[in-house]
């Protein structure tokens, strides 16, 4: 599979929930000498161009209100960008956030909206990530995500070093008001 370069549109959690997961998230990265990275939801993954990002964001977020999300599990699996995360319910205001960016990118892209925030980005045995797994327990039921970033990346992500080498590109909030 050929390796390209990306925007990732992430979905990036209120405060104190924002902190909760960068603290798990910072943890095993120690623990596992792994990666750090800023907890989020990938919305959708598309091809880069510069030019548009600033205007894609500024258009998705455009009329869109906080987004909560219902917690279902902690998962695991042998997927380096999803080790281990947390899987939330699909809502029709993320399928529609989702869409909107689709169509300001005018992206093609095959990319399958499955909403999760990763903890851990590491190669590991299945038992080890499953232990991982039920060991950790998410202690609110749904999460609130009011802003969202662009962050240009190399998909796909294999290792440490492609992470590494995420750049975030432009940042813009959704409307503070309802949840």
């Amino acid at each position: 599979m050929s390796r390209r370069i990306v925007v990732a549109y992430w979905l990036i959690p209120t405060e104190p929930t924002h902190s909760y997961f960068q603290n798990i998230i910072n943890d095993l990265a120690e623990r596992y000498a792994a990666p750090e990275f800023e907890p989020h939801v990938t919305v959708h993954v598309g091809v880069y161009c510069t030019d548009s990002v600033d205007e894609v964001l500024s258009r998705a977020a455009r009329g869109s209100k906080r987004i909560a999300l219902q917690v279902l599990n902690v998962g695991n699996s042998p997927e380096f960008i999803k080790t281990l995360f947390v899987t939330f319910a699909a809502s029709a205001q993320l399928q529609r956030l989702n869409q909107r960016i689709r169509k300001a990118t005018q992206d093609s892209s095959d990319y399958q909206l499955k909403p999760h925030l990763s903890l851990l980005y590491k190669n590991m045995s299945m038992t080890d990530r499953r232990r991982l797994a039920r060991s950790i327990e998410v202690p609110f039921p749904e999460v609130a995500f009011d802003s969202l970033k662009a962050v240009r990346c190399v998909s796909p992500t294999r290792s440490r070093s492609d992470v590494e080498t995420w750049r975030f590109v432009a940042g813009a909030s959704l409307a503070s008001f309802g949840v």
